[in-house]
């Protein structure tokens, strides 16, 4: 899967397949497979040149891939497309150069309080055993790219970029998350807490915990009936409010009661306190696992 964060970002796609042509080349690879650039002309009544042209197109595009082969009488190309499946974000991010951004691997939790259910695992496989805390503290779990727990806290230290005489006006968190059920249950409330550098910003309510199809990027080792992707949820600290993707208030803590400036330990929290209401647990996503190929993205809007 390829994700593309604008539309801008996506272009040569489009245009690559404006062409009704080059999405039959593609469909005729998804089809029936790998096939030859002399097939394909063959195929769909192209000519050699043709069919080239179409072909350098979608590969300018990244949408497919063209290695040489050896063949009967020397050697071939052979066409194989790239992705399965192309994500594009409509939605343009907010246009401003006063801002820093980090990609934080989630697994780079600095502390942690973790009950079962709970595991945690690499794109490569399960790290440890499932419903073991102990393997959350194995240092390997810095290349971690999922992990789940019943209850507890998981915490991060962010980087915090601003300089002297900088001022922070907004700060947003971005991350793949839902609940935590014994295989997934697409309807299990879990209250979700957080805490921006040690002040309680509020919570969130996941709706459930999803498995009904595969993540568009979980691993193919991943177990099918294991929950496989979450929801992407924004958590935004305004000067008006604290806020669940830019619309739903959920506290009045503002981006001043933080009292973040240059100096300041830049910590977030996450986590599902056993009496709360609805406890839940938590899943978090990070790239390679789900539907959104980041960990927690952090973007601090800052005034001089």
């Amino acid at each position: 899967m390829k994700h593309f964060q604008s539309m801008k970002e996506a272009q040569e796609v489009f245009r690559a397949l404006s062409a009704p042509m080059r999405v039959r080349i593609m469909e005729t690879l998804f089809e029936e497979g790998d096939k030859k650039l002399d097939d394909i002309a063959r195929q769909l009544d192209l000519t050699n040149s043709a069919v080239s042209l179409h072909i350098e197109k979608l590969q300018q595009a990244g949408l497919i891939e063209v290695k040489t082969m050896p063949g009967k009488r020397g050697n071939c190309k052979v066409c194989k497309p790239c992705h399965e499946v192309l994500l594009i974000d409509l939605k343009p991010r907010e246009e401003s150069k006063d801002y820093y951004e980090d990609d934080v691997p989630i697994g780079t939790y600095c502390e942690c309080e973790i009950n079962p259910t709970c595991g945690i695992a690499t794109p490569q496989g399960i790290i440890g055993e499932f419903d073991l805390p102990k393997y959350f503290l194995f240092p390997i779990h810095y290349k971690a790219f999922v992990f789940w727990f019943g209850s507890g806290s998981v915490t991060w230290n962010l980087p915090n970029h601003l300089k002297p005489g900088q001022c922070l006006t907004k700060l947003s968190l971005s991350m793949e998350i839902s609940s935590e059920y014994p295989g997934y249950n697409e309807d299990y409330p879990s209250d979700i807490y957080f805490e921006v550098a040690g002040v309680p910003v509020g919570k969130w309510i996941s709706p459930g915990d999803y498995g009904g199809r595969r993540g568009h990027f979980t691993p193919r080792w991943w177990p099918e009936n294991c929950n496989q992707y979450g929801l992407l949820k924004t958590l935004s600290i305004t000067e008006k409010g604290t806020f669940i993707d830019g619309g739903v208030k959920i506290s009045d803590v503002t981006v001043r009661d933080l009292d973040i400036d240059y100096t300041t330990a830049l910590t977030f929290k996450m986590s599902v306190p056993k009496d709360t209401k609805n406890c839940g647990g938590l899943t978090l996503f990070g790239k390679g696992f789900g539907d959104y190929d980041q960990g927690i993205r952090c973007m601090a809007y800052f005034a001089e």
